[in-house]
């Protein structure tokens, strides 16, 4: 069995694999500064609700952005699973050629939802990733990551707007049932998602419009659902697509 283990800088997913299949998935805070027993102890809690046990994992594989969390990870899975774990980075087969000024430079997570959109759904395509950030990356038909964009993430926008307004709240991400809100609330949750949505419809018709042939648009990341229903883009959605990523490259490099 592989645990996959996906480090964003809001959130950490996690997910184990069972011949190639997703069996079981969680999505937790990402914390700069627990240590490895501390994710040890809640790996096992995990574990141990679910009714799975540690010792049939085989294979730990970890894609992270933060730094800080990647060697306690390390430890902890040496320690409670027995394994060494594979790193997404220089020195590990992805089986895709990364075509930028500075390859090192391209996010793990992003190299791995590439990973997987390609092999799932061909190419050329358009990846969307509503992360911390939001992301936009280009694959062509032969699987060659090709380049990116990055954007201020929904949550980014929302919190900046509290932040930075004095008389504006703090609000949930729902959608407002009309576009014109009729109160600050409305406004403000209006404002960002009908935003994103119109970000994320005209930087991919720039792209394809570049690009000069059409490409299929995949939406990942936690918000992907909230923003694809009404985006006139997004062809498919696929929340856990970075996970499906980590377990491909992990069998790649059994």
């Amino acid at each position: 069995m592989i645990l996959a283990i996906d480090v964003g800088n809001t959130n950490t997913v996690l997910g184990v694999f069972a011949e190639q299949e997703l069996i079981v998935d969680w999505r937790l805070t990402t914390e700069r500064q627990k240590m490895a027993d501390e994710y040890g102890m809640l790996f096992f809690d995990l574990f141990n609700y679910n009714e799975l046990q540690v010792e049939d994992i085989d294979r730990v594989i970890i894609s992270c952005v933060v730094p800080p969390v990647v060697n306690a990870l390390e430890e902890m899975a040496v320690k409670y699973f027995g394994v060494e774990p594979m790193i997404v980075g220089p020195g590990l087969k992805t089986g895709i050629n990364i075509e930028m000024d500075n390859p090192k430079e391209v996010g793990a997570d992003r190299i791995v939802n590439a990973v997987a959109a390609h092999k799932l759904y061909g190419g050329p395509l358009i990846i969307v990733d509503f992360g911390t950030a939001t992301t936009f990356c280009l694959v062509s038909a032969q699987g060659d990551y090709l380049g990116g964009i990055i954007a201020p993430g929904i949550n980014i926008s929302l919190e900046a707007l509290s932040t930075y307004a004095a008389k504006l709240p703090k609000v949930e991400m729902s959608k407002p049932q009309s576009i014109v809100g009729k109160n600050t609330v409305d406004s403000l949750q209006s404002g960002v998602i009908y935003g994103a949505i119109g970000q994320v419809d005209g930087i991919v018709s720039r792209i394809k419009e570049e690009l000069a042939q059409e490409a299929q648009v995949v939406a990942t990341g936690g918000l992907a659902e909230l923003i694809s229903y009404d985006s006139e883009e997004i062809d498919i959605v696929n929340p856990l697509l970075t996970l499906e990523g980590l377990e491909m490259i992990a069998e790649l490099n059994s």
